[in-house]
């Protein structure tokens, strides 16, 4: 098992990464803000269980993958630390879209093709099998037993910050929206400050050495 400190700086991490702007999120706002709150809520529990998804394809994955392929971690390292200053500049680039904008164009859907949208906006979504298969790996050490088991740890743990994170922006979706309307200062704050973190994410984990 993973060591509570560890699992303590992962939770920081997780809560990051899950409030930087991306597909599952701009889909529940959208949805929270033009449809309601259960419908935003019905949603959200389809992208959950799109995780589940991922986190047993990657769990898998990682296990066959740091076991076969010595110099596997300095790769999906790599990927992660590039993966992490991509988002970075998402965040700031120029003309980039305010994500408490609601897509008006979406219809009012049934509860179950709503859970559906959300599932697969989440299992389709190839920058989360990439934080999986990037990110994970540094917290992740053979003296802390079964790799699998590690996968499945951070995996559950993860979900757990994002189902929090995201429960309180799909109830308060319209009122942040709102704030960030009448405040664009604190909209631009927030793309920078958010640049800054994954900028800071990215140059801890390029630092990090190979186990």
């Amino acid at each position: 098992m993973i060591p509570l400190h560890e699992l303590i700086l992962f939770i920081v991490s997780a809560f990051i990464l899950v409030i930087s702007p991306g597909p599952n999120m701009i889909y529940l706002i959208s949805r929270s803000i033009t449809q309601g709150r259960k419908a935003g809520l019905i949603s959200l529990l389809g992208v959950i269980c799109g995780f589940l998804f991922h986190i047993f394809m990657v769990s898998f994955g990682l296990t066959a993958i740091l076991f076969a392929v010595p110099f596997a971690y300095t790769i999906l390292k790599t990927f992660g630390v590039f993966y992490l200053l991509f988002l970075a500049y998402q965040a700031i680039k120029p003309n980039s879209k305010n994500i408490f904008e609601p897509d008006t164009s979406l219809e009012h859907d049934k509860p179950q093709k709503l859970f559906t949208v959300g599932f697969l906006t989440n299992v389709l979504n190839p920058k989360v099998a990439v934080f999986y298969m990037s990110f994970f790996p540094q917290f992740i050490k053979p003296e802390y037993g079964s790799v699998f088991t590690q996968s499945l740890q951070l995996g559950f743990t993860q979900i757990a910050v994002s189902f929090c994170i995201n429960f309180l922006i799909v109830v308060s979706a319209s009122k942040v929206a709102l704030f960030f309307a009448q405040k664009p200062f604190w909209l631009r704050f927030q793309k920078w400050f958010m640049a800054w973190i994954l900028s800071g994410l990215a140059v801890k984990m390029a630092l990090t050495k190979a186990k």
